[in-house]
């Protein structure tokens, strides 16, 4: 069954790519309305791209639920519920930086089984399916994602994001501030999906971020857990006060790190 669900995620999340596309205008996107604050941002095509999920999905599977970032939510009937961010980056996508994705996870009776993203800008496409591994998806087929063999916390490169809201952004600035006094680095992409999608691929060792919503983390998370990543949260569980992830070979050492920081 979880085979089932992310082959449909990979259909409609590869259509939603190419709507998205195809849609975007030359130069910056206008922007439709703000959420959390005023530089929080939705586009009408943020939203036209969710309704084209939501359709799809929910045609193939009438009796499932839906959660989404932009509409209301669906209460299905089928333990199967579809969290979908049908642009993780709105920012980016508005300035026209390559870092937005098509997020599309399929949770069954609570458990995310199957997790697809796709970077619509570059076509590059992750997936994971729980038990099964994670993968690049490429013309000649689907490799798996490796983690490099080692790593250590003062040579991390770490990836981070930072909230719309201003209070909870000026401590995360004083946060990472501590925080780089012991690592190699920082990198800001902004699209959580893709940040989590690059960690499960080695190209970071670590991320930690706040204010993440289910659609920001659900298909990112099961990728990167699926290549062995750790993740970690207030009281071990990572929720949108707290998100932290790391390559095995570092978790404690930088979950340790993350506190210390007062993230």
């Amino acid at each position: 069954m979880s085979s089932e669900l992310f082959e449909l995620a990979c259909t409609v999340g590869r259509e939603a790519a190419v709507f998205v596309a195809g849609e975007r205008p030359a130069g910056r996107v206008a922007v439709s309305a703000t959420k959390s604050s005023p530089t929080d941002v939705v586009t009408e095509i943020d939203r036209a791209c969710e309704r084209l999920i939501r359709e799809r999905i929910l045609t193939a599977r009438p009796n499932d639920g839906f959660l989404g970032e932009e509409e209301a939510e669906v209460v299905g009937t089928s333990g199967t519920v579809w969290i979908v961010d049908p642009i993780d980056g709105t920012v980016n996508f508005v300035y026209g930086l390559p870092f937005y994705a098509v997020s599309i996870a399929a949770s069954v009776h609570g458990v995310v089984e199957a997790g697809y993203v796709i970077n619509i800008a570059t076509s590059e496409e992750f997936g994971a399916v729980r038990g099964h591994g994670s993968f690049r998806i490429t013309i000649e087929g689907r490799p798996a994602l490796f983690l490099p063999p080692s790593a250590r916390l003062d040579h991390a490169l770490v990836a981070t994001g930072f909230n719309y809201v201003r209070e909870v952004r000026i401590r995360q600035a004083r946060a990472v501030s501590a925080m780089l006094h012991h690592i190699r680095d920082i990198r800001r992409t902004g699209s959580a999906a893709l940040d989590l999608c690059s960690l499960a691929d080695g190209e970071f060792d670590a991320y930690v971020e706040q204010g993440l919503k289910p659609w920001d983390l659900a298909a990112g998370r099961l990728i990167a857990e699926e290549s062995g990543i750790v993740f970690s949260g207030p009281n071990g569980v990572p929720d949108e006060r707290l998100v932290m992830a790391a390559h095995p070979a570092i978790s404690g050492e930088f979950f340790g790190l993350v506190d210390r920081c007062d993230f």
